[in-house]
């Protein structure tokens, strides 16, 4: 089913980089939590697992929102569907730059949560929507920027803000970048009702829903994204807190290592997008999960060493640990059939959502504060991660596209 969309090579670019920009709100507001961990834990008393648990409060409504997502995603228009979600994202944040103790911003992060969550599935389904299968990849690609975009851009200006003016500043400043990004969005998406067909009576909805984990290849789908995400997860998010605690690097330091993350990713994204689509999304992936291990145990196993070699290393890092995710989310587009890909990839959201609740909930279980000041068990968790990303690197080739792809003409 196509939206039989005639648009621009210029339209179709400047639409691909509107969702970027879209994905890149989303993006900041949960890496931020990241890096201002030590903060976090110093302005409420709290220890690196409690930080944990507002990284996976989020995962866990986020999760629950694609459930949700899948019931209603293809009953709409995709733009007001999706610049209504967005406009109720940008009010959790303000409730997170308000927050006046830890409770309350847990809260508020389930808030951003259900409606975070559920965005990235929205673009993707709009990718699906204008984008021919063999040339996702490359849209995929442009997409997963907003990773790059976050860590160079968003995630060190939050960190230099709430250094100097506290770490609330963080979310006023997404509050700020998110209503620009919402205006853009009002102006240059276009209706997208091609997906609408006969109304679903309501009735059929929850069938509907339950149908989509009763086929084999959505099931083996869904496995993969659950762990990959849950791999990662295990060890991201408490790569600030032992930065600072066991390798004494201060918490405005943590700028400049996110920063040669981020342009290091800002040129591979659109590389690893091509590359998936000329080599093929499988064999793509499998290459890049199983280099990943690398720098996975040398994060979680890193002796003392300079701030400078740090940040020669962690690019390494980043490319790799969100570079598998470009053919990865390629390859998710291709397995339901057109009718039901908004459907699906809400679902494969939530999945990804819960595999990274579960992730960062584990990690944090691996995690001691010893009486030294440092943070023992990173290295558990390393392990765990690795051997989560031997399965899925194996795994993957069970996952297969649906027989019938539509074609949709490129923009002429």
């Amino acid at each position: 089913m196509s939206t039989n969309l005639h648009l621009t090579p210029a339209r179709e670019r400047a639409i691909l980089w509107l969702l970027a920009f879209i994905q890149f709100t989303v993006i900041m507001d949960f890496m931020v939590m990241m890096p201002l961990a030590p903060q976090l834990m110093q302005a409420f008393s709290i220890s690196a697992s409690k930080v944990s648990s507002a990284v996976s409060v989020y995962a866990w409504c986020a999760g629950l929102s694609g459930i949700l997502a899948a019931t209603y995603i293809d009953r709409f228009d995709r733009k007001r569907l999706l610049l209504t979600v967005f406009l109720l994202f940008n009010v959790s944040n303000l409730a997170c730059a308000l927050a006046p103790n830890f409770h309350v911003l847990v809260l508020s992060r389930a808030m951003a949560g259900l409606t975070g969550g559920v965005m990235g599935a929205m673009g993707m389904a709009i990718i699906g929507d204008i984008i021919p299968p063999n040339r996702r990849g490359y849209a995929t690609g442009i997409m997963m920027t907003s990773f790059s975009i976050a860590a160079i851009a968003g995630v060190p200006t939050g960190v230099m803000l709430s250094a100097h003016y506290g770490w609330a500043s963080t979310f006023y400043l997404l509050v700020l970048l998110s209503m620009v990004v919402w205006l853009a969005g009002v102006s240059l998406l276009p209706s997208l009702r091609g997906h609408l067909g006969k109304p679903v009576p309501l009735a059929a909805i929850l069938p509907n829903l339950l149908a989509l984990f009763t086929v084999g290849a959505h099931l083996r789908a869904f496995l993969l994204s659950g762990l990959n995400a849950m791999a990662g997860m295990m060890v991201i998010p408490f790569i600030s807190p032992v930065l600072v605690s066991n390798l004494g690097i201060k918490p405005a330091e943590i700028t400049w290592i996110y920063l040669a993350g981020g342009i290091a990713t800002l040129f591979s994204a659109r590389r690893l997008g091509n590359w998936s689509d000329s080599a093929g999304k499988h064999k793509i992936y499998r290459i890049v999960a199983l280099a990943s291990m690398v720098p996975m145990l040398t994060i979680t196993h890193m002796p003392q060493m300079s701030l400078t070699l740090i940040i020669c290393l962690f690019p390494i890092f980043m490319v790799l640990l969100s570079g598998r995710n470009i053919p990865l989310q390629a390859l998710m587009t291709t397995v339901p059939d057109p009718a039901q890909r908004g459907a699906f990839l809400s679902a494969n959201m939530a999945v990804v959502q819960m595999g990274t609740g579960i992730g960062a909930l584990v990690g944090g279980i691996c995690l001691v504060n010893g009486d030294d000041g440092h943070i023992h068990g990173y290295g558990t968790a390393g392990w765990i991660a690795v051997g989560l990303t031997l399965f899925t690197s194996w795994w993957v080739s069970n996952v297969r596209s649906a027989p019938s792809q539509e074609v949709i003409r490129s923009p002429a």
